[in-house]
Formats: C-alpha cells, sequence, structure tokens
C-alpha cells in the first residue's frame, strides 16, 4: 500500500491532489505546527485582471499552536465573492462554485476538518474514490523525529511504499526507509496546462482554478501528470 503524508492546505495547486492521487491513503498531518505566511489558508487564483489572493483568516494563529487546534473563521463572504467574480464566466462555474461555498460553509471549523472536506468533495465531483484519515486521531509516538514519526505511520497502516515530495528528498534518504521495510519515493509533477480565462499561462493556481476551466475528464488527465521515483 502506497502512504502519503502532509499538513492541510485549503484549496492548494494540483501537485498537492497529484499527491493524493498517487497514494492510497492519505494522511492530514495536523497534529504538527501552524506555518503563519504559508499556504494553509491561502493560495491564488487568476481574474481578467490578473492572479488574485484569498485568504481565509485562523483567528489566533501562531507558529507555538498545532493546525489541529485552530479553526478558519465563518468570515468567508470576501473569498466567497473573490471567487464569484474571479470565475462568474468560467465554463463549469454553475457546478463548482455550491462546491466551493459547500466546503467553506461546513460546520466544523477546524482546519483540518475542512480540508479533509475539500480533498474529499473534489475527489467525489471526479468521480474518485479515496481514503483520509487526520493524524491527531491516531495513536502513534508523536515524541520520535520527524523521520521516525512517518515509518510508524507507515507500520500502523502496512503501508510498503511512502510517497514524499519533492522537498523530502532534503531531509529523507531511501536507505533510511528499505532498513524499517518501506520503500521512498518522490513525486515530480510534469507540466500542467489548460484553457484559462486570459491570454498567457499562468501556473501553480490554487484548484479552484483547474476546476472552474476544465472538464472532471481533463481534471483527472492533469492529475495523471507526475512521475514517481
Amino acid at each position: 500500500m502506497k502512504l502519503a503524508v502532509m499538513q492541510p492546505y485549503l484549496f492548494p495547486y494540483i501537485g498537492y491532489f497529484q499527491l493524493i492521487h498517487a497514494s492510497d491513503l492519505f494522511l492530514i498531518y495536523d497534529d504538527v505546527a501552524y506555518i503563519t505566511r504559508g499556504y494553509i489558508n491561502r493560495n491564488s487564483m487568476l481574474s481578467r485582471n490578473g492572479k488574485v489572493r484569498f485568504t481565509v483568516p485562523v483567528p489566533g494563529a501562531s507558529q507555538n499552536k498545532l493546525i489541529c487546534d485552530l479553526e478558519f473563521s465563518e468570515n468567508i463572504v470576501k473569498v466567497l465573492k473573490t471567487v464569484e467574480h474571479s470565475y462568474a464566466k468560467a465554463p463549469y462555474f454553475e457546478v463548482v462554485f455550491p462546491l466551493i461555498r459547500q466546503i467553506l460553509e461546513h460546520d466544523d471549523r477546524s482546519i483540518a476538518s475542512i480540508c479533509m472536506k475539500s480533498y474529499e468533495a473534489i475527489f467525489s465531483y471526479l468521480g474518485l474514490e479515496k481514503q483520509f484519515e487526520r493524524t491527531s486521531k491516531l495513536d502513534y509516538d508523536r515524541s520520535a523525529v520527524a523521520k521516525d514519526r512517518l515509518i510508524a505511520l507507515c507500520h500502523k497502516f502496512e503501508a510498503d511504499c511512502y510517497i514524499n515530495s519533492p522537498g523530502g528528498r532534503e531531509l529523507y534518504s531511501r536507505p533510511e526507509f528499505s532498513d524499517s521495510g518501506i520503500e521512498l519515493r518522490f513525486i515530480q509533477s510534469l507540466p500542467v496546462e489548460y484553457r484559462q480565462q486570459t491570454a498567457g499561462f499562468v501556473p501553480n493556481l490554487s484548484i479552484i482554478d483547474i476546476l472552474m476551466n476544465c472538464s472532471p475528464e481533463k481534471v483527472i488527465q492533469l492529475l495523471d501528470q507526475y512521475e514517481l521515483d
């Protein structure tokens, strides 16, 4: 079984969804420190005037707090308006906008809950089944160093392959994992391009941009554009 682990991000870029797509089980790593000024609660979309940033506030956010102890604000009016103004004329706005609204209005405001709901809802929209768990709900040794925590999580679910993002190459080595009976692989996104509403392609935007501009079939094609090594 292939396992992947990543902190929760709200409507991240397609590379994040490719990591989910490549795994059999995706663990939402929410019992680690919150990263301020990161992409947990924000990303970029594309309006007719160019890139625009959207942010959902996280009251009391601090790097001294765990992600699982923080919640998204209920104030999502500005974000929804930004999405609507940016994509009102996009080909899939009528089906995707209600999905975005439903996710952002989720009753459980915890960061991990809303992010997990978004992943589940998006893959369901695409007709794909994926498995998710939150690490804060699991029993494992949280006092161990990062590498050993990941290995412990692999053993917990009897995963024989751990898939990491490219940035993990500087953190983890294959022998460290293979000594524990786990194959360490790294995902690498291939160039992704699709028709947007403006001239000139802008890469690495929120998944919202792809969903608004592409059919589910096209989104699945883009999800498959990665390599594992």
